[in-house]
């Protein structure tokens, strides 16, 4: 197991966040010890899961392991998420402790059951189907997304100007 790594998810919580304008979500309750997890998707043109977020109960390898699983999915179609493995998830983790092995299982129920949920509001027809429509191509950063590194003084016309993008 790579523990940096580890630490690193859990200090960060990459995608730890409730998201109010999810096209789906899906939750999960580990009868085993409590645990909660939810995700929530927001699905663009071509089915493609534009933004992907979490909330759980867990401890520190839930934590973790729902952000490996945000980042293993943001990009993706709706269908390559649904075929997410936890061989997957333990690789990106380089392994997980023997006692531990059952997180991305718990991980990817609460996934399956966003998938499930986005699947039933386009079958009842309560969202777009994403999948009939043509993916966008990415967008170039917009220049509000550009942080500002350097005092906001105005530079001399001979002087560069440090950008720090997001």
């Amino acid at each position: 197991m790579d523990f940096p790594k580890f630490q690193r998810l859990v200090e960060e919580r990459r995608g730890f966040r409730t998201m109010d304008d999810a096209t789906a979500s899906g939750e999960y309750f580990s009868d085993s010890c409590g645990d909660m997890y939810n995700f929530f998707l927001k699905v663009a043109p071509g089915a493609v899961i534009e933004d992907i977020t979490y909330f759980t109960t867990g401890c520190g390898f839930g934590t973790a392991t729902c952000s490996l699983v945000v980042d293993l999915v943001r990009g993706r179609t709706i269908e390559q998420a649904a075929a997410l493995s936890t061989e997957e998830i333990e690789a990106a983790l380089d392994g997980y402790p023997e006692k531990k092995k059952d997180y991305p299982e718990r991980a990817i129920e609460a996934l399956h059951v966003a998938i499930a949920d986005y699947r039933a509001k386009v079958a009842a027809g309560t969202i777009p189907d994403y999948a009939a429509m043509p993916a966008m191509p990415a967008q170039p950063r917009a220049a509000r997304d550009l942080e500002p590194v350097a005092p906001a003084a105005a530079a001399p016309v001979d002087e560069k100007v440090l950008i720090r993008l997001h």
